[in-house]
């Protein structure tokens, strides 16, 4: 397999910088650093943000319960309840809050203005106000964006190698999520567009949401659809992948955990490189840094994976010139 592609977005200096840390010193339960991680996933199963995160900070010497302490707060899907989840970890006094995803940090800075926020997973924290520019954030934000949304064009493309023919494909969003999910949704009417196909928008969060929008997709003839990066559909994955799998739907996700799940393609931002790189922010910072100096990193990896156990059960022969270029196929 190729090896994942570099883009050349734009890339700091100080990227390179961050690499040159001191090794985290031993610390007395009292002086421990506290990082407070904030996300509306369920904490419940694994995903590749919370274990990039956690093997970014060992590698950097940190491990919680030795010499950090992680404060977790999930909203269990419930974006409503970030707000109340930021307040709390304010008050526990946190060094450094992480906050996964637009909605959750923009509830951190909303609760705080002087505690350092790191993000990861935020596809426009300029254009979301989170921060004055990439190169010089200003405030208490800083980290990494995922550029997720301007993914959708090339998605679009993937679904058209894998059936040429299509003239109408669905997009499955979910409006739980607005800020982000609406700077996907005009990727995708643009790269509707320009493909020449219609589009059918139908809006998920909940179990019962995905499984009526996956018959209704089946039940208006489309035989494709692309589901939008979004924590709702990263936790109900499985399901989701179930559901669309069993109405014989091709999917093209936007990052590996769909792909894993079940996925037919994914394609995006390595968000697993993403999380470790927040890691080495918050290291930074509790060395004595200023998040208003950091600039934010943009990603240069974008991995591909296909998943050829779906591709079987949808009697569907993957194109060879996507296999070749997958980062990683799953049998």
């Amino acid at each position: 397999m190729k090896s994942a592609v570099c883009t050349s977005l734009v890339i700091f200096a100080f990227s390179m910088q961050l690499c040159a840390l001191n090794p985290a010193r031993s610390q007395s339960a009292d002086k421990m650093p506290r990082i407070g991680f904030l996300s509306v996933d369920d904490g419940a199963a694994p995903t590749t943000i919370r274990s990039g995160f956690r093997e970014g900070m060992k590698e950097l010497g940190y491990v919680d319960g030795q010499n950090m302490h992680v404060e977790y707060r999930w909203g269990n899907g419930r974006y409503d309840r970030l707000p109340e989840l930021a307040a709390e970890l304010v008050g526990l006094k946190v060094d450094v809050i992480v906050a996964v995803v637009t909605t959750a940090a923009l509830a951190a800075k909303a609760a705080t203005g002087t505690i350092p926020i790191v993000m990861i997973g935020v596809a426009d924290p300029v254009g979301v106000k989170l921060v004055a520019s990439l190169a010089k954030p200003g405030g208490n934000v800083t980290g990494t964006s995922t550029l997720q949304a301007s993914m959708v064009a090339k998605q679009f493309q993937l679904i058209r190698e894998l059936a040429p023919a299509l003239t109408r494909i669905a997009v499955l969003w979910s409006p739980a999520n607005a800020r982000f999910q609406m700077l996907a949704l005009e990727e995708a009417q643009v790269a509707a567009q320009t493909a020449g196909v219609s589009l059918q928008v139908l809006a998920a969060g909940t179990p019962n949401e995905i499984e009526a929008a996956t018959i209704a997709i089946a039940q208006d003839g489309t035989r494709a659809v692309l589901i939008l990066a979004d924590p709702a559909f990263t936790r109900y994955r499985h399901l989701l992948m179930e559901a669309a799998t069993s109405h014989r739907l091709i999917t093209v996700c936007g990052h590996r955990d769909y792909a894993e799940a079940g996925c037919l393609i994914s394609y995006g931002p390595s968000y697993y490189t993403a999380s470790k790189r927040a890691a080495i922010y918050v290291t930074r910072i509790l060395d004595g840094a200023l998040p208003a100096e950091l600039p934010i990193e943009q990603p240069t990896q974008f991995e591909t994976v296909a998943n050829l156990k779906t591709a079987k059960s949808l009697g569907l022969a993957l194109p060879s010139a996507l296999l070749a270029r997958a980062d990683e196929v799953i049998e």
